[in-house]
């Protein structure tokens, strides 16, 4: 019986000289080009300006890279940017956060409406959300290739024994002993323990939201319920996270402060108000009812 995964695998897909191709990379990309293409698609589907969609991909992938960059130094390390800021446009080093992501992307759907599509802010939204669904889920299995932002240790059949990952549980340390070892070894002999595959988690519970987006924007006509679709896509990333967040490492050594004086964690703080925006807008579509948006032919 399986009671442990050992995951390997290299960051690197391949190398061409001094670049090297990584699979974070590649499948950050592939998020955005499905994305793009589904939000492509409903815009064809409603007979939207074809140039609407050129300035979505543009827009939103440089919101939601720099939200996601401002988000962590902001809200993760803003003591060591602070000292050395102008380390903070090199993305290249690492640190993303996908609230911050989220931020920069709910930025540019309000500029896109008031000065390109003219329309409520929440028919962009919604349309975008579904294509967003399925770039936030690739890009959690692009964390899982690069063994980061795994949970603690857990003695269930699939966690994962990460030997390229920053933080390695070893069998014994103080608050773990309850884990069994894993039969696993680091380069001094310590047992590794298996841990909870955070990304998969957030990966797989994304990759479900699109499926549902998508099956409410064809098959129930949700995009005609102002702001549904992007209420429904808040409460349930956000819900998830709440929970998912209480088996996921500390991302910033002053969580454990954070833990210790509230019981939550700066990912779980940060959710909240997502929550209650998106359940807000849930209860606000459902009220209004359908609505009829008069788009422009070009």
């Amino acid at each position: 019986m399986l009671n442990f995964i050992t995951w390997n695998a290299d960051p690197e897909l391949f190398s061409l000289g001094p670049l090297a191709v990584r699979w974070y990379g590649l499948l950050y990309a592939i998020g955005f080009f499905v994305a793009i293409t589904v939000i492509e698609r409903m815009f064809k589907n409603e007979k939207a300006p074809e140039k609407w969609i050129e300035k979505v991909f543009i827009y939103i992938i440089l919101a939601e890279i720099v939200g996601a960059r401002l988000g962590h130094c902001f809200f993760y390390d803003w003591d060591y940017y602070s000292k050395n800021w102008w380390k903070i446009p090199q993305i290249w080093e690492g640190g993303l956060a996908s609230h911050g992501g989220a931020i920069g992307m709910l930025i540019a759907v309000l500029l896109m409406s008031k000065y390109m599509t003219k329309q409520n802010w929440l028919w962009l939204g919604d349309r975008i959300f579904v294509g967003a669904a399925f770039g936030a889920s690739i890009i959690r299995f692009g964390n899982l290739m690069n063994s980061e932002i795994y949970g603690y240790p857990t003695n269930m059949p699939w966690g994962f024994v990460f030997l390229r990952g920053q933080e390695k549980f070893i069998y014994g340390s103080s608050g773990w002993e309850w884990c069994k070892p894993t039969g696993v070894f680091d380069e001094f002999g310590n047992h590794l323990l298996a841990c909870h595959p955070g990304q998969l988690y957030e990966g797989i519970t994304y990759m479900l939201l699109f499926a549902f987006l998508l099956w409410l924007y064809w098959k129930r006509d949700a995009g005609k319920y102002n702001g549904l679709l992007t209420g429904i896509g808040f409460t349930f990333v956000f819900t998830a996270r709440l929970f998912i967040e209480l088996l996921k490492n500390k991302q910033a050594h002053f969580e454990e402060n954070l833990l210790s004086n509230i019981g939550m964690n700066m990912g779980q703080l940060l959710s909240i108000p997502f929550v209650i925006l998106g359940i807000y807008l849930i209860v606000r579509a459902l009220k209004k009812g359908k609505v009829e948006y008069k788009l422009p032919k070009s």
